[in-house]
């Protein structure tokens, strides 16, 4: 990858997800590109671009003097494919944020071989879902195997963006999960359990519901079985179509919504823990992307190839690097 570009291009720039990565970039003073269908609500004195998914020649002219490409828009079984094509075209990295297990895999699957070949870096999945659970379980095991990874997310509420409703109607592919080693079909009616949470989320009833962990976890780490639960007063939440979109009540634009993520880590030598809590999953999604998109901007930074976040870099100095002001993180052995 050229790293003389320099330019951080935001496609889906003005989507919430996309306008809080855009504030994340200009926060950290990293030259940024706003590119997407409808620019008119991009901040002032930012770089816009309008380019359609459909126009190859467009987005071949939006990311052409930049670095790094992160896609925001979803649903990303559509978006990605062109967008990784007109990144790969321009020799820029490209990361997405994507919760669709279907997604992260096909784009590990169809452009590990040719990113290697651009020397190019592409990471889907480097955000809430997929990203953070896949460094915190990296930054748990390493190198070590594991029997059985559990991963469990607590939200106190979800109020789900636009984006998220429409990505919920696209995507009706079956989830799976990891068993004996294998992506397999999770089980349906999905299974249902309860999760102790550290304060405030507590005990919480929950429900199978793999999201893009699966796939990022299982692509470097060694777990032979992998399952990964949501609480289910969020689902039900997500599922009523009368929840409100979320709102912000603080100067970040964060809505109330608070987190919790576990991941708990078997084998022989015991048991571990990884737990996480932040404010709004849409928001810490912004801080994830951009910090992948800044050490990929570093002339040091030499990973080509599909990756995940765990896999790209270490991870617990990727997480430290967050800040305990939007992300708080601790690392347990039992």
């Amino acid at each position: 990858m050229s790293k003389n570009k320099g330019f951080v291009a935001v496609y889906g720039a003005t989507g919430h997800t996309g306008a809080f990565v855009i504030a994340e970039l200009l926060r950290r003073g990293l030259p940024v590109i706003a590119v997407g269908r409808d620019m008119s609500r991009v901040p002032s004195g930012v770089t816009a671009r309008i380019a359609n998914l459909d126009d190859a020649a467009a987005l071949d002219r939006a990311f052409a003097d930049c670095s790094v490409v992160i896609n925001c828009a979803g649903p990303f079984l559509d978006t990605a494919s062109p967008i990784i094509e007109a990144a790969l075209r321009a020799g820029s990295a490209y990361l997405d944020v994507t919760a669709e297990q279907a997604s992260a895999l096909s784009t590990f699957e169809l452009y590990d071989e040719r990113a290697r070949a651009r020397g190019v870096a592409i990471i889907p999945a480097a955000g809430f879902y997929g990203g953070l659970a896949d460094l915190l379980a990296s930054a748990l095991v390493g190198r070590h195997a594991v029997d059985d990874m559990m991963v469990g997310i607590a939200l106190d509420h979800w109020w789900p963006t636009k984006g998220t409703r429409i990505t919920g109607e696209r995507n009706r592919i079956p989830r799976v999960v990891v068993q004996d080693g294998s992506l397999v079909p999770m089980t349906v009616p999905a299974t249902k359990t309860t999760w102790t949470f550290d304060s405030p989320h507590g005990m919480q009833a929950m429900e199978e519901m793999p999201f893009s962990e699966i796939i990022t976890i299982s692509r470097h780490l060694q777990v032979r079985n992998l399952r990964a639960y949501l609480n289910a007063s969020s689902l039900n939440e997500v599922r009523a179509t009368a929840t409100s979109e979320p709102a912000a009540v603080d100067k970040h634009g964060r809505s109330a919504q608070t987190f919790a993520i576990e991941i708990i880590a078997r084998n022989s030598a015991g048991t571990r823990r990884a737990v996480a809590q932040g404010q709004d999953i849409y928001a810490i999604t912004a801080p994830l992307v951009v910090e992948a998109a800044e050490r990929m901007l570093q002339p040091s930074f030499a990973q080509s190839g599909a990756l995940s976040l765990g896999e790209a870099f270490d991870a617990e100095d990727f997480l430290r690097s967050i800040g305990a002001e939007q992300l708080m993180f601790e690392l347990y052995a039992a």
